[in-house]
C-alpha cells in the first residue's frame, strides 16, 4: 500500500513531536527507500532522538538518521547476502542469514497482496511445522547425544593427557586403606534438617526489597548476636557508640567501611544497634588491639573509650560464638560409616563442553559406590566461553536435561543418593541468593527416591550427621574484604574465615555482599541462617583445596573438578554419628581426602 503522509502526521501527533514543514515529505521518501511503514519510521526516529538527545525533528536530523541507522542496516544485509555464495560457514553465520532472509520476506509480504491462484505461501497450518533453526540444527553432523555429549567437536586434549589421576593431595583423620567403598546408599537417610515448610524448596519473588526491610534484617541480626555475647561474657549493659565516655565502655555493633573501597585498619567504622545507638556509627581506632580479624558485616562487641564521641578507641574485642552441635532426640540405629563424595563444577574444561570430567566422576561413583554423592553447580557454566558466545547448537535446557540424565542413569547401578546443589553461575537458575533448588525435572521411577534437589545454602541430615552446604564462593568473597593483625586466634587465613562463618551463624555474613552476588535479605534471614553448627561444612571455592577442623566442625573445600583446561579435584569422606555422650563430643567425620580426578 502507498505511504500516507497523513498517517505519518498522525503518528507524530501521538508523540507530540514538533517538526519542520519539509519533514513529512522527507519521511515519505525514507519509507519508500527503506521499506518502512508510517509507524515504523516514527518509532525509528523516537529511538534515535532519545539515544542522540535530539529535541527537534528536522530534515538534517533525518539525514543523520538515514546515515547512521538505515544505511548501516543495508550494508549488513548486503554482506550477509555475499556470504551466501562463499565457502564454509559456521552456525552463527547460517543463523544470521536465516534471520535476514526472514526479515526481508516479512517486509515483502506486508507490502504485497498475493493473488488467489499464485500464493507464495500455503496459508494452511502444516501438520508438522518446523522452524528453520531446527532444520538447520538437524543437518549438523555433531549432535547432542549420550555418545557425543556436547556440540564441541573434540574433547579436551590437555585434560585427556593429564597425569596423577586419583592422587590423594590432602588427608584428614584416620588413614584408610588403598580402597574406598561405600554401601551404595542401602542404609542411608538423606533429609533436610529443618522442616519442609521452613526450608527453601521452590522459587520465590525477588527484586522487591525496600531499604527499610534490609535495615530491619541487619538490625535483628545485630540484636540477636548481641544478646548471645552479652549472656556469654556476662556484660552488664551496652553503651551507645556515639556516647562521649572517658572511662571504658562496652558497645555493640556491626563492622563497616567508611568508603566504597576495600576496608583497611584506618577506615573501620562501627554501626551501632537500634536499641542502644539508634543506628548511629563511629570510626574505630584499632591501634591498641594486639590482634584482630575483621570483615564488613561482622557483628562484634568492643570495649574501649570514646572521649569526644567521634572516635572509639578499642581495647578489647569480643567476636561471635558458634552454635551448639545437633543432637538427635532419638537413639540412632547402628549403621556402618557413610561414605560421601562431593564434587563442584564446572564439570567440563574451558575449551570444550564434552563433560569429560563428569564422565570420569561417574566412573568413580560406580567403582566406589558411595552412599551419597553431593554435586555442586555450575552444571552449565555461564562463564564458559561457548556459553557466553552462544555457540551451542541446542538450548540450554536441553543441555542441562541431558547432563542430568547422564548423571542419574549413569549412576543408577551404584544405588548412591544424588544431591544437586545449584550455583550462581548456572545459566538456568535464578541469579539470587538464597538460590532455590533446580526445578523437579522428570525423573525415572527408580530414581525419584535417591535424587534430591536442594537450595543454596542448605543443611542436610544424613543418618544423624549434619552437613552444611553452599556453592557460593564465600571464602573468596570474604577473603577479599577481611583485614587482620596477629594470629587472631587462628593459625591461617582459611581457619579465620571459617571461624567467622560459624561464629556469625550465617552462610553469608558479609555485608555489603560481593558484586558477583544478588542477595534477598529477607530470604537470607529465613533460609540462610544456621540453626546448629554443622558436623561437616562443605564450602567449595576457587581457593586452594583443604580439610580443616574449625571449632569442632570438619570444613572441606573440595576444589573444582576442572580448573581451566586441566582436571581438578573432588573430596570423599566417611562419617558416623555416635549417640550423645555427656563427657566429650567425638567428631562424626572419621576420615577425609581430597583426590585428583
Amino acid at each position: 500500500m502507498p505511504i500516507s503522509e497523513k498517517a505519518i502526521l498522525e503518528e507524530l501527533t501521538v508523540f507530540g513531536v514538533s517538526f519542520e514543514d519539509e519533514v513529512p515529505e522527507k519521511l515519505v521518501e525514507l519509507c519508500s527507500l527503506h521499506r518502512l511503514s508510517e509507524e515504523q519510521i516514527v518509532n525509528e526516529w523516537m529511538a534515535f532522538s532519545a539515544t542522540r538527545k535530539l529535541e527537534h525533528l528536522t530534515v538534517n536530523n533525518l539525514s543523520l538518521l538515514e546515515h547512521e541507522v538505515f544505511n548501516k542496516k543495508n550494508v549488513k544485509r548486503q554482506n550477509v547476502k555475499k556470504e551466501k555464495h562463499c565457502g564454509n560457514r559456521d552456525i552463527n553465520s547460517i543463523q544470521e542469514l536465516i534471520e535476514v532472509e526472514t526479515e526481508e520476506e516479512n517486509l515483502l509480504d506486508s507490502y504485497t497482496t498475493p493473488s488467489k491462484g499464485s500464493q507464495k505461501r500455503n496459508l494452511s497450518t502444516p501438520e508438522n511445522p518446523q522452524s528453520k533453526r531446527i532444520s538447520i540444527n538437524r543437518n549438523i553432523q555433531i549432535l547432542f547425544s549420550p555418545t557425543s555429549f556436547s556440540p564441541s567437536a573434540t574433547p579436551s586434549q590437555k585434560y585427556s593427557s593429564r597425569g596423577n589421576r586419583g592422587e590423594v593431595v590432602t588427608s584428614y583423620g584416620e588413614v584408610q586403606g588403598t580402597s574406598w567403598s561405600g554401601g551404595g546408599g542401602e542404609y542411608t537417610s538423606v533429609e533436610l534438617l529443618t522442616p519442609q515448610e521452613e526450608s527453601l524448596t521452590k522459587s520465590y519473588k525477588y527484586m522487591f526489597q525496600k531499604l527499610m526491610d534490609i535495615r530491619d534484617v541487619m538490625s535483628c541480626k545485630i540484636e540477636e548476636l548481641g544478646e548471645v555475647l552479652k549472656d556469654h561474657y556476662n556484660i552488664e549493659e551496652f553503651t551507645s557508640v556515639s556516647f562521649p565516655a572517658q572511662e571504658t565502655v562496652t558497645v555493640l555493633g556491626q563492622i563497616a567501611c567508611d568508603s566504597n573501597g576495600k576496608m583497611n585498619a584506618k577506615s573501620v567504622i562501627l554501626e551501632g544497634d537500634r536499641e542502644h545507638s539508634s543506628g548511629m556509627f563511629v570510626p574505630v581506632d584499632l591501634s591498641e588491639l594486639e590482634e584482630y580479624s575483621l570483615f564488613p558485616g561482622q557483628v562484634v562487641v568492643m570495649e574501649g573509650t570514646n572521649s569526644t564521641g567521634r572516635k572509639f578507641v578499642a581495647s578489647k574485642l569480643y567476636e561471635g560464638l558458634p552454635l551448639p552441635f545437633y543432637q538427635p532426640a532419638e537413639v540412632l540405629e547402628e549403621y556402618p560409616p557413610q561414605m560421601i563424595i562431593t564434587a563442584c563444577g564446572p564439570f567440563t574444561t574451558s575449551d570444550t563442553i564434552a563433560y569429560d570430567a563428569l564422565k570420569d566422576l561417574i566412573d568413580v561413583i560406580n567403582r566406589d559406590r558411595p552412599d551419597v554423592c553431593i554435586l555442586f553447580g555450575p552444571f552449565l557454566d555461564a562463564k564458559h566461553e561457548q556459553i557466553e558466545n552462544l555457540q551451542l547448537m541446542v538450548t540450554f535446557e536441553e543441555v542441562f536435561k541431558s547432563c542430568l540424565k547422564m548423571i542419574t542413569e549413569g549412576t543408577r547401578l551404584s544405588g548412591s543418593h544424588l544431591v544437586f546443589v545449584p550455583s550462581m553461575r548456572d545459566v538456568l537458575q535464578d541469579p539470587v541468593y538464597p538460590q532455590p533448588p533446580f526445578s523437579r525435572y522428570e525423573l525415572a521411577k527408580e530414581d525419584q527416591q535417591r535424587v534430591h534437589f536442594v537450595a543454596d545454602p542448605c543443611t542436610l541430615c544424613i543418618n544423624g550427621v549434619v552437613i552444611g552446604l553452599t556453592s557460593t564462593d564465600l571464602l573468596f568473597h570474604m577473603g577479599a574484604e577481611e583485614i587482620s593483625s596477629g594470629s587472631a586466634g587462628s593459625p591461617d587465613r582459611f581457619s579465620r574465615l571459617l571461624r567467622h562463618i560459624l561464629s556469625q551463624r550465617s552462610y553469608y555474613p558479609l555485608y555489603p555482599p560481593s558484586e558477583e552476588i544478588n542477595i534477598d535479605y529477607e530470604a537470607v534471614y529465613n533460609y540462610a541462617m544456621m540453626t546448629v553448627t554443622p558436623d561437616v561444612f562443605i564450602v567449595p571455592s576457587e581457593l586452594r583445596f583443604f580439610i580443616k577442623d574449625v571449632c569442632g566442625c570438619t570444613c572441606i573445600n573440595p576444589g573444582r573438578i576442572t580448573k581451566g583446561l586441566v582436571g581438578g579435584t573432588y573430596s570423599r569422606f566417611l562419617v558416623k554419628k555416635e549417640n550423645a555422650d555427656t563427657k566429650t563430643r567425638k567428631s562424626p567425620c572419621i576420615s577425609a581426602q581430597v583426590v585428583k580426578i
